[in-house]
């Protein structure tokens, strides 16, 4: 008879994901190839890095069992990016027509499906900008953090309450919505001051809101005005645990010298900027990418998301934080290193999240992509193994296959066989 259990989302193509503990036992990884060249043994337990050795030292060393074993030949291995700026609750709505669903089973339905996508990317852990208030009210906030709890041992998903107003007569209603989602679990608080009649009260209130909780501010700013941008960076200046503008696309639109003043003045403040180089989460007309190099030659902490995921406003955004790293080095000038950088480090150091490094006693947080250097892995990184906590959560493999030449004899094709595919 047929199986009338509930059945899990389903799962990217050609991605999978693995349940299992929390606290895994330990896991070896052999044989991979770091970004400085050395090629080494990793040892995971507890959820962090325990040991970092040449190739082989590891399967030999009698101070610990080595647990399970996964072979990394022909892998580079890398921490784990993060995605700091995607829409869950309307992710993967753009082929459903008509308005969007905000039914809580729709919401969370594709609120896990897009996370597990962007889990087999390699985005271990995410940020989701969700609307409270309005049509949504709190319904959709309360399909997002079910779909957290579900998600639970794959990947960390946090939230961001966004309330459209927050000043005049409505803003008071903005106001308590804003103070019932913080008290349901939402972590940070954010949204779009310049939807607001009046852009710098919407800030204040919201960082009145982020005082009282202790909790960081990620606001949506097109950032074209700099007088206004000048006044967001000086209220944000010294709030703990810190604040975060995006997508700042605006900055690219500016004079350089108004760009490079506005620039100083975010850096000055402490502010991070998140761009989204695969398409923003806005109108077409509000797209756009900041001016990066001028933004981390000032001193601002740069990170890359990927905003819209298959909605309304990119029916065709893939959340691929490598993609966007991709974007950033070949499109803006960055050099490779900085690119992933934007979307790993500087992406988990926008969410509040600790450095993660190849190194005994960081956390576990590590992606290996098919391929011997960066480069490479931004251009062709197909093949993908994620770890979250110690623990392989999904893996993508990919195989390419050249079929029949039409020479005569020996055509001199080099051979590209499983082994070599990217």
């Amino acid at each position: 008879m047929p199986d009338s259990r509930p059945q899990p989302p389903p799962h990217p193509p050609s991605s999978s994901s693995f349940s299992g503990p929390v606290d895994p036992a330990p896991l070896l990884l052999c044989g991979a190839r770091l970004t400085d060249g050395r090629t080494v043994d990793v040892r995971l337990g507890g959820g962090r890095i325990e040991a970092v050795g040449t190739a082989g030292s590891l399967v030999a060393d009698g101070t610990r069992a080595c647990g399970t074993r996964v072979d990394l030949t022909g892998y580079l291995l890398l921490p784990a990016p993060a995605e700091p700026h995607a829409h869950a609750d309307t992710a993967l709505s753009a082929d459903a027509g008509g308005p969007v669903s905000y039914a809580p089973q729709d919401v969370r339905r594709r609120t896990a499906e897009a996370a597990l996508l962007q889990l087999g990317h390699g985005a271990t852990a995410l940020r989701a900008h969700v609307r409270v208030g309005d049509v949504a009210g709190l319904g959709a906030l309360t399909a997002v953090l079910q779909a957290r709890r579900s998600l639970r041992g794959l990947a960390d998903l946090t939230t961001v309450a966004m309330p459209r107003v927050l000043t005049g007569a409505a803003g008071a209603d903005g106001l308590a919505v804003l103070r019932d989602a913080v008290k349901m679990g939402a972590s940070v608080v954010g949204g779009c001051p310049d939807l607001d009649p009046d852009p710098t009260g919407y800030v204040e209130a919201l960082l009145e809101v982020a005082s009282e909780h202790g909790c960081p501010v990620d606001l949506h700013t097109d950032a074209s005005d700099p007088a206004r941008l000048a006044r967001f960076a000086a209220m944000a200046g010294g709030l703990r645990p810190g604040v975060v503008l995006g997508p700042c696309g605006g900055l690219a639109r500016l004079p350089a010298e108004v760009a490079a003043r506005t620039a100083d003045r975010l850096a000055a403040n402490g502010v991070t900027v998140v761009c989204l180089p695969q398409g923003g989460c806005g109108g077409v007309d509000r797209r756009g990418t900041p001016p990066v190099r001028l933004l981390r030659s000032a001193g601002v902490r740069v990170a890359a998301g990927s905003g819209a995921l298959r909605d309304v406003s990119n029916p065709v955004g893939r959340g691929d934080p490598l993609e966007a790293a991709y974007l950033l080095a070949s499109r803006h000038g960055l050099p490779v290193e900085d690119a992933y950088d934007a979307v790993s480090a500087s992406a988990r150091a926008a969410l509040g999240l600790p450095e993660v490094r190849v190194e005994a006693g960081f956390p576990a947080e590590l992606l290996a992509v098919r391929g011997d250097r960066l480069s490479g892995a931004l251009s062709l990184a197909y093949s993908r193994i994620v770890v979250h906590r110690g623990r392989v959560v999904a893996r993508t493999s990919a195989v390419r296959e050249y079929c029949g030449s039409a020479a005569v004899g020996d055509p001199g094709l080099p051979r590209q066989g499983r082994g070599g595919a990217p």
